[in-house]
């Protein structure tokens, strides 16, 4: 897009202005003096200072005003704003508050926040409209601050605010979370004689929402007239919506069944309220009542099921509300490419992304990184790299998800150029990319790299690091078999190091198999969280990697004294469209016979290659053939077999796991890779493994 604004609509100005120069000519000629002067008077001011406006009483008999009226509310830019502003101080007219209020209203509108207060500061009389619509600007663009400021200046001023000043004041006052300001403010209301006006009654029982002060808030709706009751569906809607945002989901029903009417709104406010607290059952139960039904209360269970995990579901009423023919908004692509994303659904993305293109759709920067960040996480990391960079609008979450999508597959080198463009375009970096760049070093084991950049985040550019940069940094330098370095560096942080800190360096201790600082932090970890299974699952194949069998048999005893459970493994896998679920020793499938059938025969030839079952990963001390069975029902093993008998010869394979790929179903997949001539490309907790030719592009660094 240039960086020029068009030329059409100064053209248009221009025009407009033209016709505009020979009204006010035909208005200022000899025979007409007389008349056309006493249009121009300024008001008084004290007819200013109560909120009314000469000007705008005779403003439909003033063409010169009408005009300038009519060009302002059709203002698309700044620019143009600013041309008939212009205009308006050459023709003598900033004394209107009429046209004064609409240039604050209008840049307002357009974003244009500096300009709007120049103006209002600028004006000689500050009446009530100009106060109102500067603080509803102000509000609407989120410049809450500011607002409830000119508020204050508005009763120093001894202007009385109205019905139209309270709403936007107690949104603001909500904003801020100024709870002891959003008691006065009620209580002036009150003494105004206001309280009643159904715009002012809505926006109280909201700001208490907001405020999570549900008490007040049920007891203005419950002290508003019968009247208030039955003509607000919006009073009703708020209140619901507040009770489901505490978890009141009783009284939420409660309010919901007592409506005298209900709208979509209703409907659309209380399953999203039932979705944010786990109810789905209900939620899609509501839905399926609903009569009617617009694309917020599709959005609503689409966000709400992928919210909840449930991504194949949501997904499948994705596409049902394109079958009944309704257009999705940005929430609803960026909700379903999320779903999309989290179980590597690469066929259902590439649907969506299909959608764009045939429906014309523009990307704006939030569904640009949904899209760039679901090729990623699907394992398709040139398809998202493409989609960047024909992105012509990026901004620091595009840029964030890209550098993570290199990171994520091993391109460290990818990660920095990429981060190096984004330096050079005038963004700055923030925590979140520092977290992808860390990770990239980490994977690549760029320590000395790493380290800078830590340093950089901090001295540089003055962000505080969070636990999660702490936590890679002790990752960084443990991959790498620093582990002094690394309990050095957890021992000095400047915040008490959490569960997954410490976990970051038992891993490392089981990797380069340091059982006296494994042991160490093991104590540790089961101080932070004695119910945690990571912390007795590590020890114990830190034990069983090095024979000690009998502290194998010791930790598991712990862990049932204890009543902690493993956590199952889980792998998702795409095949023709439909996404398929395994659990680790997973015999529900319907096809389970023939998938483990499968398996064996992909072990056989495994074995044929070199590979033997490393039975080190198993967690105690059983026979050795019982181990090689443990391994063998591994979630990804069982998605690889899977995959196997469905897809054709040449087909690359994706799976998603949910925990870290153990080293024997990595050295699996290093062979099956090569047996079956195709790629294979493992989605794990940490980072992306993509099996080629017998090889991981990881390069057994994980």
């Amino acid at each position: 897009m240039s960086k020029f604004p068009s030329t059409k609509p100064i053209l248009t100005i221009t025009v407009q202005m033209k016709s505009l120069r020979l009204l006010f000519e035909r208005n200022s000629s000899p025979a007409k003096t007389t008349s056309s002067s006493s249009k121009f008077k300024r008001p008084k001011p004290s007819s200013i200072s109560n909120g009314s406006d000469s000007s705008q009483s005779s403003s439909s008999q003033d063409p010169l005003k009408t005009h300038f009226s009519s060009l302002i509310k059709s203002t698309e830019t700044t620019l143009q704003l600013r041309q008939i502003h212009a205009q308006i101080l050459r023709r003598h007219l900033s004394s209107s508050a009429n046209l004064t209020t609409l240039l604050i209203s209008v840049s307002s509108s357009l974003k244009s926040i500096p300009y709007a207060l120049s103006i209002f500061n600028n004006s000689h009389h500050k009446s009530l409209f100009l106060f109102n619509a500067l603080i509803r600007g102000l509000t609407e663009n989120s410049h809450f601050q500011s607002s409830v400021s000119h508020f204050l200046l508005m009763l120093r001023h001894r202007v009385r605010p109205d019905k139209l000043t309270y709403p936007f004041v107690l949104k603001s006052v909500a904003g801020l979370g100024l709870r002891f300001l959003g008691l006065i403010l009620h209580g002036r209301i009150i003494k105004s004689g206001v309280e009643f006006d159904s715009f002012v009654r809505v926006s109280l029982v909201e700001m208490y929402v907001k405020l999570e002060e549900m008490g007040f808030a049920l007891q203005v709706f419950d002290e508003s007239p019968e009247r208030n009751k039955s003509e607000s569906i919006l009073l009703w809607n708020v209140l619901i919506n507040g009770c489901c945002r505490v978890g009141d989901l009783e009284k939420a029903t409660e309010l919901f069944e007592a409506m005298p009417e209900r709208n979509i709104g209703s409907w659309n406010s209380f399953i999203n309220g039932l979705m944010k607290n786990g109810d789905l059952n209900k939620a899609m139960q509501l839905f399926d009542e609903m009569k009617e039904k617009d694309v917020v209360s599709w959005t609503t269970i689409v966000n709400g099921l992928s919210q909840n995990g449930d991504h194949q579901k949501a997904l499948s009423m994705f596409f049902k509300m394109l079958e009944v023919g309704l257009r999705p908004n940005d929430l609803t692509l960026v909700s379903a490419l999320s779903a999309c994303a989290k179980i590597g659904a690469l066929e259902a993305g590439v649907r969506i992304h299909n959608y764009f293109v045939e429906n014309g759709l523009r990307l704006n920067k939030a569904t640009a990184a949904a899209l760039v960040d679901m090729y990623a996480k699907c394992g398709n990391i040139l398809s998202a790299s493409k989609v960047f960079e024909e992105t012509k609008e990026k901004d620091i979450r595009t840029w964030s998800v890209m550098i993570w999508g290199w990171a994520t597959h091993g391109f460290y080198g990818q990660a920095i150029r990429c981060f190096k463009k984004m330096m050079f375009s005038g963004i700055k970096p923030d925590a979140v990319v520092f977290l992808a760049l860390l990770t990239a070093c980490s994977h690549s084991g760029q320590v000395d790299l790493g380290l800078n950049f830590f340093d950089s985040m901090r001295f540089d550019y003055s962000i505080e690091p969070t636990m999660k940069h702490y936590t890679l940094v002790v990752d960084l330098l443990g991959r790498a078999g620093r582990l002094d370095e690394a309990m050095k560096f957890i021992q000095r942080m400047p915040i008490s190091p959490d569960f997954v800190a410490w976990g970051a360096l038992f891993c490392a201790c089981r990797a380069h198999k340091n059982i006296k600082m494994a042991e160490l932090v093991s104590e540790k970890l089961l101080q932070l969280e004695p119910k945690h299974p990571g912390s007795y699952v590590f020890l114990s194949n830190v034990y069983a990697a090095v024979g000690r069998w009998e502290d194998v048999e010791r930790v598991r005893m712990l862990m049932q004294n204890q009543a902690v459970g493993k956590d199952p493994g889980w792998s998702y896998i795409e095949v023709n469209g439909q996404v398929h679920s395994f659990v680790a020793g997973d015999h529900d499938h319907k096809r389970a016979r023939e998938i483990y059938l499968k398996l064996e025969e992909i072990v056989s030839g495994a074995r044929e290659q070199g590979y033997m079952p490393e039975t080190g990963w198993v967690l105690h001390n059983i026979e050795e053939e019982e181990k090689e069975d443990a391994l063998g029902s591994h979630s990804e093993k069982l998605a690889l077999a899977f995959a196997l008998m469905n897809t054709s010869p040449g087909t690359t394979i994706r799976i998603v796991k949910n925990l870290r790929v153990c080293g024997d179903c990595h050295s699996l997949m290093k062979c099956a890779s090569k047996m079956s001539q195709r790629e294979i490309i493992l989605r794990d907790i940490k980072r992306f493994h993509h099996f080629k030719y017998g090889v991981c592009s990881c390069g057994d660094y994980w």
